[in-house]
């Protein structure tokens, strides 16, 4: 009887050791954007800022992480990714401290965001391009599904914790936050793994752009890898709308944070779920199926936001949408890294953040506009019928309905 694939990765020290990093810095993140909004709100009591501030924090992908890419693949992965969470935990503290004095303004948030952002993007593209290397080509995809399916369990918890937090005190989800990104440095300097392969550095005139374009190529090579990535960032768009517009809905119900907590606990449970069979799914299944299946669900189940009548039932709907996803980003990402050397993982990686994280952004920063000009119902239909015809493209798509398993390439 042979074990089960992801039995491996519980004794790879290494991939202990920053899982538990990611962890612990999940339940500061969720802490940190669940208070955000409301912080925003309790200040200025406008949901267009909370939309501005939301979306600063990932617009930072359509201004440099096409350089965060290149830099990953010349920089050490692992030097960059502790650097980056202190950087985070000197931003973040700094919320705190300001909110304790009763001197948090604005220019300070979105200064903040933009930084945060920064770093964060730098980390994630690291991060995603050094994995293989950390656990091995045979257990790519059971190392991300584990990582989703973790960070799921940390979330179902952890959205309900942080409401908690933010009644205990506003600088709490904040002063959680940065000792989160403290604590995953720490963990990361304890790791031993090589986090990219022996390479000749780059030479001292050696442009960037260069490097740029050599991923920006890469990936475009890629029809499959290319039209999906197109497809999730149309989709992005939808779900950087539909942060703010679940808070503005449950406001609408007379949620407390607390309650609102619930509403993201219960989408966290449904990308648990998701994750603890995402593995065994992207083995099984070609990613095509995956991708045409993850776009008909969130079609047919974004728009019973609108309908729910009680805060409780939100939670049921977020759930519900939220268990394909963690299928289709194991998939996409198990295929992806699987045909990109290691020397240009960093760029591919960072092309395809830039657009996805990039339209990400454009929701959040158009979401709180939209609620205000439209209304949060009429902004729930529209939503249901971008991601419908996005179904419709997918499933029309030959190249992406003939794409092999993803997990048979790793």
């Amino acid at each position: 009887m042979h074990a089960p694939r992801g039995s491996g990765l519980f004794r790879n020290r290494d991939f202990s050791l920053l899982l538990s990093g990611q962890l612990v810095s999940a339940v500061g993140d969720q802490a940190h954007f669940t208070a955000l909004p409301l912080v925003v709100l309790a200040l200025t009591g406008s949901v267009t800022r909370a939309g501005v501030v939301l979306g600063l924090g990932t617009a930072s992908f359509l201004v440099f992480g096409l350089v965060a890419g290149a830099l990953a693949d010349r920089w050490d992965r692992k030097a960059t990714m502790i650097w980056c969470e202190l950087g985070r935990a000197v931003l973040t503290a700094g919320v705190a401290v300001a909110l304790w004095f009763d001197g948090l303004t604005m220019p300070q948030l979105y200064g903040t965001a933009v930084l945060a952002g920064i770093l964060t993007t730098l980390f994630h593209v690291a991060n995603t391009a050094a994995l293989p290397n950390v656990v091995g080509p045979r257990l790519l995809s059971a190392a991300l599904g584990l990582s989703q399916s973790a960070a799921g369990a940390v979330a179902v918890v952890g959205a309900s914790l942080a409401g908690v937090l933010y009644e205990l005190g506003r600088t709490v989800p904040f002063t959680v936050n940065a000792l989160s990104f403290a604590a995953s440095a720490a963990s990361l300097g304890l790791m031993r793994s090589r986090f990219q392969v022996d390479r000749k550095r780059a030479r001292p005139g050696a442009r960037l752009t260069a490097d740029i374009r050599e991923g920006l190529g890469s990936l475009w090579r890629q029809p499959v890898v290319r039209f999906l990535t197109l497809v999730s960032a149309a989709d992005k768009v939808r779900y950087g709308a539909g942060y703010l517009l679940i808070i503005t809905l449950a406001r609408q119900l007379g949620a407390s944070p607390l309650w609102i907590g619930v509403v993201f606990s219960g989408a966290a449970v449904g990308a648990m779920a998701g994750a603890l069979v995402s593995d065994r799914v992207t083995r099984r299944f070609p990613l095509g199926r995956i991708a045409v299946a993850m776009l008909w669900v969130e079609a047919l189940v974004f728009p019973l936001y609108a309908l729910a009548p009680t805060p409780l039932l939100l939670a049921a709907v977020a759930a519900a949408e939220s268990m394909v996803a963690p299928v289709y980003t194991v998939a996409m990402t198990t295929h992806q890294l699987a045909i990109t050397p290691d020397e240009l993982r960093g760029r591919v990686t960072s092309a395809a953040s830039t657009l996805t994280t990039g339209a990400l952004s454009v929701g959040a920063l158009a979401g709180g506009a939209l609620i205000a000009a439209l209304g949060a119902e009429p902004l729930v239909w529209l939503c249901g019928a971008w991601l419908l015809a996005l179904a419709v493209l997918t499933t029309a798509n030959r190249a992406v309905r003939q794409a092999p398993p993803a997990g048979a390439l790793s």
